[in-house]
C-alpha cells in the first residue's frame, strides 16, 4: 500500500469521526428544526471552505468556466444534501434515516463510477466485500439502537426516501469533486467551487430557518462547532481523501460515521447499545481492516483529458487517484 494512500484513508476516516459527532451535538440544541441544523452546518461550512480558496479560485477562473455543468450539479447535491439527511432522521428517526443515507451512498457512488465515468475503479471484489459488511454492520448497529419509533408508517416512508436523496447526493457531490480534480483543477479550487456554490444555495434556507440558532448562547455554539468542525474541517480531509483513494472507497470508508455516532451517544446522551450493536461495531471494524489493506493497484487515469492552462494548485496531485 502506498504512502499517498494510507493519508487518504486516515483522512477520509478522521471525517467520519468528525461526521459522527453532529448526531451528538445537535442534542443540544433541540429548538432548532432539521433544515435550520443542515443549513447552519454545510451552509456556513460550504461558505468558509470557498473563502480559503479565494487564491485557488482566481487562478483556475478559465478552468472553472469550462466545467461549470459538473460543478452546478456538484453544488446543488450539497444543497441539498444537509436538507434531506438531516430531515430523514427527524422523519424516521435517527435509526432509519441514518441507515438509509449512509448505507445508499457506497452504491451510488459505485453507479456513477461505472456508468457515468465508464470506469469500474475500486468496484473489486474487495470493495464489494467492503460495502456489503459495511451496510450490515450499519443496519444491526442502527436497529440495535432503534426504540420502536413512534413515527405514522407515511412519515417513515418519507423518512426512507429522503435518506435515498441524501446517500445519492453525498456521492453526487463526491464523484463531482474527484472529477473536478480529475480534469486537472486544483484540490483547493474544486472543493472551494463546489461547496461554496452549495453554501450559497443554503443561506435562504439558513434565513428562513436559522432563528432558533441563535435564540440561546448554547444552540449558537452547537451551530458554530457543527460549521467549523464536522463541516469545515471535516470537508477539507475529506478533499485530501479524494484526490487519494476513488470516491467509491471514500464513501464506503464514511460508514464508519453511525460507529461513532452510537459511542458518543452511549458515552455522552446516556443511550444504551443492545449486543446486536456491538456486533455491528465489530464488523465495521472489519470494513475498516478490508479497507486498509487493499493492495494500491495501479493510477487510474483522469476522467478527461486536463485542459491546457488548467493545471492543478502548486503540489497538488492533478490526475491519478490510487485504485483500491
Amino acid at each position: 500500500m502506498t504512502e499517498g494512500r494510507i493519508a487518504g484513508l486516515t483522512a477520509i476516516l478522521i471525517t467520519s469521526c468528525l461526521w459522527g459527532t453532529t448526531g451528538t451535538a445537535a442534542t443540544f440544541a433541540p429548538a432548532a428544526g432539521p433544515l435550520a441544523i443542515g443549513a447552519a452546518a454545510l451552509g456556513i461550512g460550504g461558505l468558509l471552505q470557498a473563502a480559503v480558496a479565494v487564491p485557488a479560485l482566481r487562478d483556475s477562473r478559465a478552468a472553472l468556466r469550462d466545467h461549470l455543468p459538473l460543478i452546478v450539479v456538484g453544488a446543488v447535491s450539497v444543497a441539498v444534501y444537509p436538507l434531506a439527511f438531516y430531515s430523514s432522521m427527524h422523519l424516521a428517526g435517527v435509526a432509519v434515516g441514518s441507515v438509509v443515507s449512509l448505507a445508499s451512498a457506497p452504491l451510488a457512488s459505485a453507479v456513477l463510477e461505472r456508468f457515468v465515468d465508464r470506469r469500474a475503479s475500486g468496484l473489486g471484489r474487495r470493495w464489494a466485500l467492503a460495502a456489503g459488511l459495511g451496510v450490515v454492520g450499519s443496519v444491526l448497529l442502527c436497529a440495535s439502537t432503534f426504540e420502536g419509533s413512534a413515527a405514522s408508517p407515511g412519515s417513515t416512508i418519507a423518512g426512507v426516501a429522503l435518506g435515498l436523496a441524501a446517500g445519492s447526493t453525498y456521492a453526487t457531490y463526491s464523484w463531482a469533486v474527484q472529477g473536478l480534480i480529475g480534469r486537472g483543477l486544483g484540490r483547493a479550487a474544486s472543493m472551494g467551487a463546489v461547496f461554496g456554490g452549495g453554501g450559497a444555495l443554503l443561506l435562504p434556507v439558513l434565513f428562513l430557518t436559522g432563528a432558533p440558532l441563535v435564540a440561546s448562547p448554547e444552540a449558537f455554539l452547537v451551530a458554530a462547532y457543527m460549521a467549523l468542525i464536522p463541516m469545515f474541517l471535516g470537508y477539507l480531509l475529506f478533499g485530501f481523501g479524494l484526490t487519494r483513494v476513488p470516491a467509491s472507497t471514500a464513501t464506503t470508508l464514511t460508514l464508519t460515521e453511525p460507529a461513532v455516532a452510537a459511542v458518543l451517544a452511549v458515552l455522552i446522551v446516556g443511550e444504551r447499545l443492545a449486543p446486536l450493536g456491538w456486533v455491528g461495531l465489530a464488523i465495521l471494524g472489519v470494513v475498516l481492516v478490508v479497507l486498509a489493506t487493499a493492495p494500491a493497484g495501479r493510477a487510474v487515469p483522469a476522467v478527461l483529458p486536463a485542459r491546457a492552462g488548467s493545471a492543478g494548485t502548486a503540489g497538488e496531485p492533478a490526475s491519478a487517484v490510487p485504485e483500491s
